[in-house]
């Protein structure tokens, strides 16, 4: 019995960190004071119908662009047999590797007005000022989101095709339907869900990005929000304007649930694609080669030429490149990313086996909060946690607590555990999955009990999910972006905050290295995936 107490105390302990940056934010508004008024009214009568228009119309042009390409691109692997398909089934996963802010980058090198492309253009034809559309726009910010994010969409929509669509489309041909209507009336209602909730997904990333919208001079709300904090120097405005933020992304994720669950329908045991009755259409001509197409460019335009235009100006730059530095950079990142995946891991594994062990009302309860934060953008988490450090410093001078967030690597691995322990408790929850519960009902009746049960038993079968939440996590500190530029201790920085830096400042050439070193570190849960996905079908 006092285990278990001290089990529950840890996971209420465990809770309470993560959900305190989001219950900081919401409690601001309890601090309402004349001078964060001011200021909101200020806002809202001139910048903020500007950051909320700027944001709905990025998030509507990212939200189309993303159910077209990763819809259209999982329908054509599923459901069409064409050359290059096998291919293209892992390949089109490779812009999961790129962050968003990295191919903002590699575009904006290449297709800027003193960029090589225009230059040639220039050059060759005689033209005379800008030849291409600016790279830096809302337009420009959308087309980078849309082809760094529509894996989510294929992702989601390839499982929900893969399971039944190809039998069941073979059925109605059988019927005498033509393939429109077969799409139409069959492959199009199976992949609905699954496309609504990898649509949520990427709005999600949309509205938490900072590094694509800061470097293109985009206000949306995230910008909107570190402008508040640190050009007007207010934390209570800028911790509302993370609620707004805060609610939409609530709601993003409320309709992702909802779609996860009308999936259902489509995972059922019959016939797989695979089967003799329901092999993929054989495409030839004109329509093979428009299905070759419709997956080549996303691939193409979501990783290929983003890294060949990041590698043009390293191999020009090789020899004056900083070295050294990179080497201090590289260690920051994999240092972060060590301790964060090392915690996340442990807290996961702790959550999950307290929910194996007794799924009562405070384990369920604390697994709900933990699994939210991943939605939580990073300007919000970095917002909520620096707010209360302000109140206990304002209530205690000499405690130092402000110092021991921002001038430490605590504050920042903080951040990371509440976004990212929602990552390593999917994969290890995975894990549990596979073992089934009469291997508990035999070791306890050998003698394994408590935490006894974990070592013994559960963790030779959790390894290799383990193992994976570890790299997911680590993966994504590495990328992480808004918390580590504004958290991070000083003279630390880490890859992604230098890239960032390097890049803002035009030093396009610098920033393609640590870019590159990120894409590298990517391929990691990319490879992990698409060795998952083969193994699945």
């Amino acid at each position: 019995m006092l285990v278990r107490r001290l089990q529950d105390l840890a996971l209420l302990l465990l809770a309470s960190l993560l959900v305190l940056p989001v219950a900081a934010v919401l409690v601001s508004w309890l601090q309402w004071d004349a001078a964060s008024a001011q200021i909101l009214r200020e806002m809202a009568g001139t910048v903020l119908p500007g950051y909320a228009w700027t944001s709905l119309v990025l998030c509507v042009a990212v939200g189309a662009g993303v159910a077209v390409v990763g819809g259209g691109a999982a329908a054509a692997v599923t459901l069409f047999d064409f050359p290059g398909r096998r291919l293209f089934e892992w390949a089109l996963l490779l812009p999961l590797a790129m962050p968003a802010y990295v191919v903002a980058y590699a575009y904006t090198d290449y297709l800027q007005f003193s960029g090589p492309l225009q230059s040639w253009l220039r050059a060759t034809f005689g033209l005379q000022g800008r030849v291409l559309p600016e790279v830096r726009s809302l337009g420009g910010a959308a087309l980078v989101f849309v082809f760094s994010l529509y894996p989510y969409v294929y992702l989601l929509a390839r499982t929900a095709l893969g399971e039944r669509a190809g039998h069941l489309m073979e059925a109605a041909r059988l019927l005498g339907a033509p393939l429109r209507r077969r799409l139409r009336s069959v492959a199009f209602p199976l992949a609905r869900p699954a496309i609504a909730a990898g649509v949520a997904l990427a709005l999600m990333e949309t509205l938490a990005d900072f590094g694509v919208s800061s470097y293109f001079g985009i206000q949306t709300f995230t910008t909107g929000i570190y402008k508040a904090w640190l050009s007007m120097d207010n934390r209570i405005a800028a911790a509302q304007l993370a609620t707004v933020l805060l609610v939409v992304v609530a709601t993003l994720l409320g309709l992702e649930r909802r779609a996860q669950q009308r999936m259902r329908f489509a995972g059922g045991r019959g016939a797989r694609v695979g089967s003799a009755e329901a092999q993929p259409m054989r495409l030839r001509g004109r329509h093979a080669a428009a299905a070759f197409a419709l997956c080549t460019v996303p691939v193409l335009l979501g990783f290929v030429l983003p890294v060949l235009f990041m590698l043009r100006p390293l191999a020009a730059e090789w020899t004056v490149l900083p070295w050294d530095r990179f080497l201090q950079w590289s260690f920051n990142s994999v240092r972060l990313g060590a301790i964060s995946a090392a915690l996340a891991v442990a807290a996961a594994l702790l959550m999950a086996f307290s929910l194996r062990r007794a799924p009562g009302a405070v384990t369920q309860g604390v697994v709900r909060l933990a699994s939210l934060g991943y939605a939580v953008p990073g300007a919000v988490i970095v917002v909520g946690l620096l707010l209360p450090t302000g109140w206990l410093q304002q209530v205690a001078p000499t405690s130092g607590a402000g110092a021991w967030v921002t001038a430490t690597v605590l504050g920042v691995v903080w951040a990371y555990l509440v976004r990212f322990v929602s990552v390593a408790l999917q994969s290890v929850q995975s894990g549990y999955t596979r073992i089934p519960a009469s291997v508990d009902d035999s070791a306890r009746m050998l003698g394994a009990a408590g935490f006894g049960l974990l070592g013994r038993v559960h963790w030779p079968l959790l390894r290799r999910s383990v193992l994976a939440a570890g790299l997911l996590v680590f993966v994504d500190v590495m990328k992480e972006l808004p918390a580590t530029l504004v958290l991070r201790p000083f003279d630390s920085d880490t890859l992604a905050v230098v890239a960032y830096q390097l890049a803002r400042d035009e030093r396009l050439g610098e920033a393609a290295l640590p870019s590159l070193a990120l894409v590298l570190v990517g391929l990691i849960p990319v490879m992990l995936l698409s060795r998952a996905l083969r193994t699945r079908s």
